[in-house]
This record gives structure tokens, sequence and C-alpha cells, in this order.
């Protein structure tokens, strides 16, 4: 499942959404119906996840707290209870709960942005927030894919 592009959209007064429509034939194509909710844990944005992703990161998360340590046991209770189901209706509309909307400084203009498995939900005012200037973002990827003369070649 992947996730991609950058697309703006408006919320109406209620704060419904349509999902775009490249977003909802990912989801169809691989079977998933539901998605998961929650504000991003260091963005000012919201995260959608395909069921199973989040399925997959509550796991991940799990696995790596103790249940009897008071510390991480409000660590899992604080990322699970900011999430909330979201489903789609027959036109691929969903609501973005008010408080959510308010965790994301979002008023109407929004952004969609493609995170491979993930999508995210952006206030169309913050656009220049989620990304690095060009040349930056060009240093940064040259060294993280810098391995040292090992052939990377891009199949």
């Amino acid at each position: 499942m992947r996730f991609l592009g950058n697309i703006e959209a408006k919320t109406d007064s209620k704060g419904r959404v349509f999902l775009p429509a490249t977003f909802r034939k990912v989801l169809q194509v691989s079977g998933m119906e539901r998605l998961v909710m929650r504000k991003d844990v260091h963005q000012p944005c919201l995260v959608l996840y395909p069921e199973a992703v989040w399925n997959e990161q509550m796991d991940l998360l799990r696995s790596r707290l103790n249940r009897w340590d008071r510390e991480q046991q409000k660590i899992f209770r604080q990322f699970v209870s900011d999430a909330e189901v979201v489903t789609l209706d027959g036109n691929g509309r969903f609501l973005i709960p008010k408080r959510y909307l308010k965790l994301a400084d979002i008023s109407q203009a929004i952004k969609f942005i493609g995170m491979g498995d993930t999508i995210e939900i952006w206030s169309n005012e913050k656009t220049e927030v989620p990304f690095m200037e060009p040349d930056e973002f060009g240093m940064a990827l040259e060294r993280i894919m810098d391995t040292g003369n090992v052939n990377t070649e891009i199949q």
C-alpha cells in the first residue's frame, strides 16, 4: 500500500472532507475500509492510518513497552486514546472531529500528503512546515543515501 502525492481540499462547516480519489483507490485495492486518525506525535498535523497499518503500529509499540511499568503504560494509553476510527461514507467523505481540527490548527483549507503507508492532513496555511528547502533536502538525502560507494541503483 503506497499513498503518494500532495492534494489540496476543503472541509465543510461540519468538518467533513472528501478523501482524495487517488487515496480511496489505494484503500479499495488493498481491501481496507476503515482508517484510524490521530494527531501526529511530533508535527501539527493529523495522520490517517489504514486499520491494518494502525494495528501493526500498536503491536510494535506494545511489544516495546512493559505493561507493568507505570510510565510506559501511560505512553501506550495516550497513544491509543488519542486515536479515532474513521469510516468513509458512500461518497468518500469522513468527519474530522472539532477537537482534531483544533489540535492540528486546521480551519478549512487542508492538504493531504501521501506518506507511503499513511496519509497526513495539514492545515493549508502551514504548507512550509512539513518540507525542507530544496538545497537542504538534497544535502540530507545525500548524507542518508551515501553508503560508502556501495552500488545502490534504483530498480
